[in-house]
């Protein structure tokens, strides 16, 4: 067949499209994500100030009533200028922010010699570990719980899942912590004669992270659940589902290919944060196990004014929810192909 010159052959021109499309969606992608991760700059810079404005404006020291005894003035003054805190206060803040610069974020006044990332590198694989393996849990029984409600509406499942989620919300972590506590180290333990039971707290074994993990997810998998059968509901009631039922198509194929990508969108959103909370300790869950993790040093340090280890503590939190709130943001490409990034 004969090809006139210079003229391209029939259909070359879609795949050059397509590639041109693909290449610009991509690029404008990493362009944002630049630019998203540009503007945590000024939001972590806002957070120090803030959370420095803060401490400095409360009444009080760091020294007061050090190690439960009310310290002479002398020691306080030499204390003062060991850390710098007889400079003044924006003198202090300038000296704060070029530390941060150098990744030195200073000595914790509470834990004398040891530094604030010392600490937090301490805590941090505890606090983490458990909300990784919450969110692992989260996540698959949520949406799964919100879509089987979703799909067998006002059934016996239904019924169920709504009820578990409502009784899951209902109470506290440290309710559930510690009838956890109870039945399954307490009473696990004495009827079975010490052959099987779950470590009430610490850290060591894999079975030590079961308890804190459950609990710590349990409110989230209950929010997850009812917000993913509100938005499964919503999408099975629109007119191209109703097209996909009546063409004959399976319901495993129209759940996964049209339900669950439309619906997805609210419960990605409320993901982020909710990763973000898990990951940076949470303080009751952390107690009730005694879980050595920054969660719980980070309400010690609030309480014992250690200046050095509650800034150290914030940046990290802001710096994990900023970047998990980024995650989100580019989910919603993958999930929604509309979604335009700008």
């Amino acid at each position: 067949m004969a090809v006139t010159a210079g003229r391209p052959k029939r259909g070359a021109l879609l795949p050059s499209r397509l590639t041109d499309a693909t290449n610009s969606r991509i690029g404008s992608l990493v362009l944002y994500v630049i630019r998203r991760l540009l503007w945590m700059i000024p939001v972590v810079f806002f957070v120090i100030v803030i959370t420095f404005i803060l401490m400095h404006s409360a009444a009080g020291s760091p020294w007061d009533k050090s190690g439960g005894r009310q310290l002479s003035q002398v020691i306080v003054d030499n204390l003062n200028k060991k850390y710098g805190l007889d400079k003044p206060v924006f003198q202090q803040f300038l000296l704060y922010i070029w530390n941060v610069l150098h990744f030195d974020f200073g000595l914790s006044y509470q834990y004398q010699g040891k530094s604030v990332v010392e600490l937090i590198g301490g805590g941090w694989p505890y606090t983490a570990t458990i909300g990784v393996l919450a969110f692992a849990l989260i996540v698959p029984i949520g949406v799964g719980l919100g879509v089987l409600a979703a799909l067998r509406q006002n059934t016996r499942v239904d019924y169920a899942t709504v009820g578990f989620a409502t009784f899951s919300a209902s109470f506290p972590n440290f309710v559930i912590g510690s009838l956890m506590i109870v039945f399954f180290s307490v009473l696990l333990y004495k009827w079975t004669g010490g052959q099987f039971f779950l470590p009430a707290g610490g850290w060591g074994l894999d079975d030590h992270l079961i308890m804190p993990s459950v609990t710590l997810a349990l409110l989230p998998i209950a929010y997850t659940a009812r917000l993913t059968r509100a938005s499964t509901l919503e999408t099975i009631r629109q007119d191209y589902i109703r097209t996909a039922w009546a063409k004959g198509l399976s319901e495993r194929l129209v759940v996964i290919r049209h339900v669950l990508k439309n619906s997805l969108i609210p419960v990605v959103t409320t993901l982020g944060p909710t990763f973000a909370f898990l990951v940076t300790g949470s303080v009751i869950v952390e107690t009730v196990f005694s879980i050595p993790g920054i969660g719980r040093a980070f309400v010690v340090a609030v309480t014992s004014r250690d200046y050095p280890m509650i800034l150290g503590t914030t940046v990290l939190f802001s710096v994990i929810i900023a970047a998990a709130n980024l995650v989100v943001d580019v989910l919603y490409v993958f999930i929604d192909p509309r979604v335009r990034l700008t």
